[in-house]
Parts: structure tokens; C-alpha cells; sequence
């Protein structure tokens, strides 16, 4: 064991390979403690957790990019809310609203806990799509953002961090610059936001795994004078957020892609620019005054918050949250690390199979093309094999036109598959694969 130089380095994870330790293998992880190789033992025990496996005995799910599946426990948090405590929340003077308003802000201070931001800077929205919009408009009109002015974005941004800012430029004559992609990564020096107002950006991509360096991003931006907008829909899934230490000015992701259910977004953003942005929606529960001539609104976060908000669904973002606490991201970054080097090294050997990224920088997705055929037709076979990926352009087309490339197929993991979910996946390719050989020897003959 000693040999193997097992060291706690904090929970990074950095590539080096380890032999078999006591019958089981790990690659290209460095910074292992023991008590994780019992932990990943257990795994297999998580998809208990989780009805749907049970519902669906032979599903291998693998588009968690798309969205994550839901525990029990989280499921039953929703439950538990309309059967036992149903009521508005706020300003309602009986026993069930004040159980319910005392669950959602409950919630919402896990959340802030859970990325080290204060409960005042926690703002719900529908999704990171909708969070994204409002920091946008907001902006356009808070800086304000004119005519000549930069907005720069990557090459690899989603379209809920594209269009908006495509939109917002068109009217106002702004401009928008991408920073280029290269190997799977962005390229870009300190030079490269010296003119930038605004920089948005994926902290991670959701076709190439990509993980920014956010905490430089940062650095480069807010010393150029930008404001620095973070989607971090398919980050806080896979690893631990600490918002003060990245210095973002503005963090948003999903509930429904890290367990939670779909419906609740996160905004996160710096009071002091919080309080100086506008609303994007406007009624009740975000004003503290109102007469006929003019409105006040609410202090923070509820400035944000018009109307009845998604009451179960923020509460089961807290049990969601509370879920990942006790598992732990050190050992989902553990599980993401060992399932992503092996399906990469399966898929590798795989003849006819072109991946989108060969980087290994990035978390658990694999997006690829197999020669010949539509990215629809392969996850379509995969399908019969009960295997689920997701195909087409991932809302991010002009990222595939960027690569030359028509969609992709892209298969995306969570701690909860096993090395089963990724035998099963691998040897469907060596299916179709062998099929369409056989199709072209026919054709040739």
C-alpha cells in the first residue's frame, strides 16, 4: 500500500495512475485517501437510492448532462410539502404558511452555505436559463452597456448564455467577441478582455466537459473592468463551488441537473450590484410599498422573487443539496474521475467513433460521432439497448459548426453509474459498429 503513495491532497484530483488495490482498479486519480477505496465499494448501493432504477431494471442512464434523476429523498420532500404543510409562503399569519415560509428560507440558506455566499445574495428563479436573462438585461441597463461596448463570451457557450446577450447587442450596437477554443480548451491571455464590459462564460461546457479556470477568468476580467457572469449549470453537479474564492460577480445553475427537481434555478450574485440591478419581473412579493403613481421594491433577495415563487421546488433543492452533502464532492469527484478515464479508454479503441474532445480536463461527458451516421440514428440503437444519451446540438450549434461537426452523441455521468452502466454502453458501439461494417463490405460487393 505504501507503494502505491496514497496522500490526501484536499480532495483535488490530479492524474496519475494506481494499480489494483485490494481487487479494485482506479486511473488516473492522485490524491486518494483509503476510506475512499471502501467508499467506491459501496457504490453500487446508490442506485437504490432512486426509484426509477427500480421502475426501469435494465435502463443505463447516461444524459445527466440533461438533466440528473431525482432520490427518494428529494421526491418525498415534494410530497411531504403538499401533503402535510401546503401554504403561500410570507405574510401569511397561520401555523401551515409559517411552516412553509420557514422550509423554503430554510433552503435557501443551505444554498447559500452551499457556495459560501450570503442568504441576501441567493435569488430563485426558474433555471439558470431564466437567471442568465435577468443578469443580462440587467446589466445592459444598470452599467449601462452602449454602443461600441464588448461583450465577451466563448466559443463553447450554451444558448441560454448566447442569445440573450445576442439580442441585448443587436439593439444597443454593442459588440461580441468569443474567446476561442483550441484542443478542447479556451485560449486566451491577459490581453485577450482588455476591452471587455462584460465577460459571461460556461464554468463548464456542456458538449466538451471543459472545466475553465474561472478563479484566472476572473482575475484577467475584473482587472480589465468587466463585470464577470458565470453559468455554472453543469459545474455545481460534479464539484464544489466556493463563490468568494472564484470572485465571480454573478453565478447561476440548475436544480434539476444535481438531483434537484426542475422549475428552480439559482441566481447567485454580489450585493452591491445586486442592489444597484433592476428586477426583469414585476407584481407582488417584490415590492415593500405601493400606490397608483409608483411602487418600492422589496429589499434582497425577494427584490427578484415576483409572485408566488416554486415553493416545493426550493425546498427540494435543500434536499437535494443536503443529499450531495453527505455523500460528499470528494467522492463524486472520486466515482465522475474512475467512470470518465474508463469509458475514455474503452471508447478509444473504438474504431469509427470521433470524439469532440480528447482533453481529459474536464467531468464525466463524452461527446462523439460515429463515422457514417446521424448522431439521432446511433442514440437511437443505443436506445434498444436500453442505453439513454441525448443527440443533436445540446443547445450549442454554433459550438458544432465551430467543429465542423453536424451534432454529436453525447453520454454524460453521474456517481451513481457503475463501470455495468459503461460496459453496457461500450459493447452497444461494438454492435452498431460491427453492423455498419458488415453494411459496407455488402456495398461494396
Amino acid at each position: 500500500m505504501a507503494d502505491e503513495k496514497l496522500e490526501s491532497k484536499k480532495g483535488f484530483l490530479k492524474g496519475i495512475n494506481l494499480k489494483k488495490i485490494k481487487g479494485m482498479h482506479i486511473t488516473g486519480i492522485k490524491g486518494i485517501n483509503v476510506k475512499f477505496i471502501k467508499f467506491r465499494k459501496a457504490t453500487k448501493n446508490f442506485k437504490k437510492d432512486f426509484e426509477i432504477f427500480n421502475n426501469n431494471k435494465k435502463l443505463v442512464y447516461l444524459d445527466n448532462a440533461a438533466t440528473s434523476q431525482k432520490p427518494k429523498k428529494v421526491i418525498q420532500s415534494i410530497v411531504d410539502y403538499y401533503e402535510k404543510y401546503n401554504a403561500n409562503v410570507h405574510r401569511g399569519i397561520h401555523e401551515l404558511s409559517e411552516k412553509a415560509t420557514l422550509a423554503y428560507e430554510n433552503s435557501r440558506k443551505n444554498i447559500a452555505q452551499f457556495i459560501n455566499a450570503s442568504e441576501d445574495e441567493i435569488m430563485f428563479s426558474k433555471n439558470s436559463t431564466e437567471a442568465l436573462n435577468l443578469i443580462a438585461y440587467g446589466l445592459f441597463e444598470m452599467l449601462p452597456v452602449r454602443k461600441g461596448d464588448t461583450i465577451l463570451l466563448t466559443r463553447m457557450e450554451h444558448h441560454s448564455n448566447l442569445v440573450q446577450w445576442q439580442q441585448l447587442a443587436n439593439k444597443k450596437g454593442a459588440i461580441i467577441k468569443y474567446i476561442e477554443v483550441e484542443n478542447g480548451n479556451l485560449v486566451y491571455d491577459r490581453t485577450t478582455f482588455t476591452q471587455a464590459k462584460v465577460v459571461s462564460i460556461c464554468h463548464v461546457s456542456n458538449v466538451l466537459g471543459t472545466i475553465n479556470n474561472i478563479q484566472e477568468i476572473s482575475r484577467f476580467a475584473h482587472d480589465a473592468g468587466a463585470v464577470v457572469v458565470v453559468d455554472g449549470a453543469q459545474a455545481v453537479p460534479h464539484m464544489k463551488i466556493d463563490v468568494k474564492l472564484l470572485d465571480i460577480d454573478f453565478y447561476t445553475f440548475s436544480g434539476h441537473k444535481m438531483l434537484g427537481p426542475t422549475g428552480i434555478g439559482v441566481l447567485y450574485g454580489k450585493k452591491e450590484l445586486l442592489s444597484k440591478l433592476n428586477p426583469l419581473f414585476y407584481g407582488g412579493d417584490m415590492v415593500k410599498e405601493v400606490n397608483y403613481e409608483e411602487a418600492t421594491f422589496n429589499d434582497l433577495p425577494w427584490k427578484f422573487e415576483a409572485g408566488t415563487p416554486p415553493i416545493s421546488e426550493v425546498i427540494a433543492l435543500g434536499s437535494a443539496i443536503e443529499y450531495i452533502n453527505n455523500i460528499g464532492y470528494e467522492n463524486i469527484a472520486l466515482i465522475d474521475r474512475e467512470l470518465f478515464n474508463y469509458a475514455f479508454g474503452e471508447i478509444n479503441k473504438l474504431d469509427g467513433i470521433g470524439l469532440l474532445n480528447i482533453n481529459k480536463n474536464r467531468i464525466g461527458i463524452i461527446s462523439f460521432n460515429v463515422n457514417g451516421l446521424h448522431p439521432h440514428d446511433v442514440a437511437h440503437f443505443l436506445n434498444t439497448k436500453g442505453v439513454a444519451v441525448r443527440a443533436g446540438y445540446h443547445c450549442a450549434q454554433p459550438l458544432h459548426n465551430y467543429l465542423s461537426c453536424k451534432g454529436s452523441v453525447r453520454a454524460s455521468f453521474y456517481f451513481y453509474n457503475d463501470k455495468k452502466d459503461v460496459d453496457i454502453f461500450i459493447n452497444s458501439l461494438k454492435e452498431l459498429l460491427a453492423m455498419e461494417s458488415v453494411v459496407e463490405i455488402k456495398n461494396k460487393v
